[in-house]
């Protein structure tokens, strides 16, 4: 689903074409299931009663940077954002920044996730660059 091809979940795949059993694990080792759709959203979810809204596929994949120093964490985000955009020579596209903490003994308190493109992640524009110079020369 990261192919540079790839037009998007939601225009490939409506909303409940298929069910999912996805489970998740509770603090009591316990697992409980749930019922997805392509989408990744519950099957039971209320969908947009307009028929132009919809619950979009999302291609994104966070990154996470995780420190008790919340601006060290910030820091090591800005100088990955940096370096990719240098590798991929364009900015990264970032839909999101999520800032959470764990206040779990013995774990990193903060928790900063920027949620990335995955083609990008996936380096499709240098791809695309190089195949269009191919294009181009010969």
């Amino acid at each position: 689903m990261c192919a540079a091809t790839d037009p998007g979940v939601a225009a490939v795949n409506r909303l409940g074409d298929a069910v999912k059993v996805s489970e998740l694990a509770s603090t009591n080792t316990e697992s409980i299931a749930l019922r997805l759709d392509d989408a990744g959203v519950s099957v039971d979810l209320p969908r947009p009663a307009h028929q132009g809204d919809q619950v979009q596929g999302v291609p994104y994949r966070p990154v996470e940077f995780r420190d008790d120093d919340l601006p060290a964490a910030l820091e090591r985000a800005a100088s990955w954002l940096r370096s990719t955009q240098d590798w991929l020579g364009e900015p990264v596209d970032v839909i999101a920044i999520h800032l959470d903490y764990d206040d779990g003994e013995g774990k990193p308190y903060y928790d900063v996730k920027l949620l990335c493109n995955e083609e990008d992640l996936a380096g499709a524009p240098i791809a695309m660059r190089a195949h269009s110079a191919k294009a181009v020369s010969g």
